[in-house]
């Protein structure tokens, strides 16, 4: 039977209870996170470290070539009722999934000894389960990244864990090993050598010059404080004789000396191999107490039962210095673990968890909208860090903006009597007074926004850019240019002289839609530039606002991916929507019933009567300006032409301000408010819990399905965090 504590005089290696809970550690797989204080046997190969190993654990380690150590092998001791032993392997991570499955499925358990055939056997069922890559060559590796965990268990057995590690070789074997397992072997050494918790115990045979062991080197550089490395010497009995002064002054710590110190051990000869444990121990013990010159050492320095002891000292020292980083770092990162899966979003891997992750998002989605449309910024921050998610405000101000483009660029010839500038008033009032343009981007601080200035002679009829995706749906548009001036009677004299019939005194009734029609051709611009505008708004809402309530990339993608077809079909109605409204005010007949018509018309010819009269008017005290009756009547000689032309552009005027104030209305509240922003169809709609009802399974994983990569990072999560959690309730 297996037992660590065969000889009286072996004591526990350190604190039970810190042991146990370190033992619990390792066995929940937080060694993969956090460095965990452990004991850790390095040297060269042949350097007498399965002896070592032996000795200190009493394993009976396979001395055959073939199952030497080609990988490490975690050693756990623990104090149990029952009598246990269990075997499995810890796959690497550098290993594939298949090979990782393969490795954990792998186990051995209710054993009751391990005795040296079945040690054997378990080391090549290894052999056999563990992944041996292949070199840059083809050729295979002799060695392993996995690793074998042991675990014995039983009422006599000393909390204790130990990793062995292959022995470092400097030169490759024909047809045995190669270059790159020395490299291999270096790296899986010197990586448990690096961890800042391992208790190094650097093994050196006592036959070889310490200047020409690497490992020693290695050790000093990774622990220059020397706390955590303690020299063990072997095969004192094969030192040259007049050589064993240098091991001497080793122990003596007058060479070479260690903080931790060294100690001498006497390997077991091939023929003491079939001896019992005790039977060594006494060999051992003999040697060191009868020859010359190790009789003479220290009995704390030489010899496994005071090696034990000492081990007991530098462990229990070791541990409790350890420990309460150890806490700490697994807080750490378990507040990691569980940011990375939240940073992951709710998991999704079937379909129910795919609807309710798109569900829950529509619903953030939809609320947000439903603050927008009212101008509710107070509620979200996002609204105040995102200024493109204030859509209706936005709008509002662009709508603004085009009743001032159409009052100041409309027009293809400014009407009579009146100056650009003078032009501009209605778009505030109902004065009879023309609206001209201001700025047309005064009130945007979008950075995309295009200016225009009363120095150009055109403007551009689009504020926004375009975004890349929608860019090929946006109609077409060319800049404006200001109204001709001084030429309107000219161009109606010239429309009238080609189309006059045999009206006398009026003109022909279908003459106001040719003018009409030529005077307002730039309104097509204008209208289709609003309604781009207002989808590049719209859309720049539906993307932005889904990168706040959507944070992972790819499902952020499959959103859009599957909204873009309805989206662009909406926008497309939009559009169509506003060609209808132009061809019925371009193309149809010219009609009203708009009383505002009359009222225009009047005050035109009123104006033009206060023109003639102003220069008959005189002042009289106490009742300003006055006029005779006779000038009042005075006719003022002009040609029928004449007159027929002045009664055009003042009917053609007065329709005009008529039909833009009705289409300007009429684009914005049913183009852009009815089909994009406040309707029951819009855009903004869209993306809702309906609309994710009647995704189809595969539209769904389309959607919110997680790639293999992210299914890999969340089992890898959520097994780091089960494995932290369950350490914080070890730690606690």
């Amino acid at each position: 039977m297996l037992n660590m504590a065969t000889n009286s005089t072996i004591t526990g290696l350190a604190d039970p209870t810190l042991l146990v809970k370190i033992d619990k550690l390792f066995a929940c797989n937080v060694g993969e996170y956090v460095d965990l204080p452990q004991l850790v046997v390095v040297g060269d190969q042949s350097s007498g470290k399965s002896s070592v190993l032996e000795a200190l654990t009493n394993l009976p380690f396979p001395r055959e070539s073939s199952l030497c150590t080609r990988f490490a092998t975690q050693i756990t001791f623990r104090r149990s009722s029952d009598t246990t032993i269990a075997a499995s392997i810890i796959p690497s991570q550098d290993s594939s999934e298949e090979q990782q499955r393969k490795a954990r499925e792998w186990k051995m358990d209710g054993l009751q000894e391990l005795d040296p055939t079945t040690f054997a056997s378990i080391m090549k069922e290894v052999n056999n389960v563990m992944d041996f890559k292949k070199d840059d060559f083809g050729g295979q590796s002799q060695f392993s990244t996995d690793v074998l965990r042991l675990e014995i268990a039983g009422p006599n057995q000393e909390h204790l864990s130990v990793i062995d590690v292959p022995g470092l070789f400097q030169r490759h074997k024909e047809g045995v090993t190669t270059k790159a397992d020395i490299e291999l072997v270096q790296r899986m050494v010197y990586g448990y050598m690096s961890n800042p918790r391992s208790v190094m115990l650097t093994v050196v045979p006592s036959n070889v010059d310490i200047a020409t062991q690497g490992i020693l080197e290695k050790a000093e550089e990774l622990d220059r404080d020397g706390i955590r490395t303690l020299g063990v010497l072997t095969k004192p009995d094969l030192v040259d004789k007049g050589a064993e002064h240098n091991v001497v002054n080793l122990i003596k710590g007058r060479e070479h000396s260690l903080r931790l110190g060294w100690h001498l051990l006497r390997n077991a000869g091939q023929a003491e191999l079939v001896n019992s444990i005790d039977a060594r121990l006494q060999a051992e013990t003999e040697f060191f107490n009868t020859v010359a010159p190790w009789k003479d050492l220290d009995k704390e320095k030489v010899g496994i039962s005071s090696f034990r002891s000492r081990l007991q000292e530098v462990l229990s020292d070791h541990i409790r210095r350890e420990f309460p980083k150890v806490k700490s770092e697994v807080t750490k990162r378990l507040k990691a673990s569980k940011q990375g899966l939240e940073n992951l979003g709710a998991k999704r891997q079937t379909p129910a968890e795919q609807y309710q992750y798109l569900t829950e998002i529509s619903m953030e989605f939809q609320k947000i909208v439903g603050d927008a449309l009212v101008s509710n910024y107070g509620r979200y921050r996002l609204f105040r860090d995102r200024p493109s998610l204030r859509l209706v405000t936005a709008a509002v101000s662009r709508s603004e903006t085009l009743a001032t483009m159409f009052a100041k660029y409309g027009h293809t010839y400014q009407f009579q009597g009146r100056s650009l500038n003078e032009a501009m008033q209605d778009t505030e009032t109902d004065s009879d007074t023309e609206a001209d343009g201001s700025d047309a981007s005064a009130s945007q601080s979008d950075p995309t926004s295009i200016q225009s200035s009363d120095q150009t002679s055109t403007s551009s009829v689009r504020l926004y850019q375009d975004r890349g995706v929608i860019e090929d749906l946006l109609p077409s548009t060319l800049p404006v240019a200001k109204p001709q001036r001084g030429e309107v009677l000219k161009w109606l004299q010239s429309i009238y002289h080609d189309s006059r019939g045999y009206e006398i005194g009026t003109f022909n009734p279908t003459l106001l839609a040719t003018i009409m029609k030529e005077q307002s051709r730039k309104w097509k611009e204008i209208a289709l530039g609003y309604v781009a505008d207002v989808i590049v708004l719209t859309h720049s809402f539906i993307t932005d606002l889904l990168q706040e309530v959507c944070l992972p990339l790819r499902v952020r993608e499959g959103i859009l991916a599957l909204l873009m077809d309805p989206l662009c079909d909406r926008y497309k109605k939009a559009i169509q929507h506003v060609e209808f409204l132009l061809e019925v005010e371009l193309n149809g007949t010219p009609s009203t019933l708009n009383h505002y018509f009359n009222n225009n018309l009047q005050k035109c010819r009123q104006r033009r009567m206060r023109s003639r009269i102003k220069g008959k008017t005189v002042t009289v005290g106490g009742y300003g300006e006055v006029i005779r009756t006779k000038d009042i009547h005075e006719h003022e000689d002009m040609s029928n032409t004449e007159h027929t032309i002045q009664d055009l552009h003042d009917i053609l005027q007065s329709y005009y301000k008529v039909a833009r104030k009705r289409l300007v209305d009429a684009l914005r509240m049913q183009a852009v408010d009815r089909f994009l922003i406040s309707g029951p169809d819009t855009p903004l709609t869209l993306f809702s819990p309906p609309f994710v009802a009647k995704l189809t399974e595969e539209e769904l994983e389309e959607a919110a399905g997680e790639d293999r990569q992210l299914k890999r990072q969340r089992l890898r999560l959520e097994k780091e965090t089960r494995d932290l959690e369950e350490a914080m309730k070890i730690l606690r």
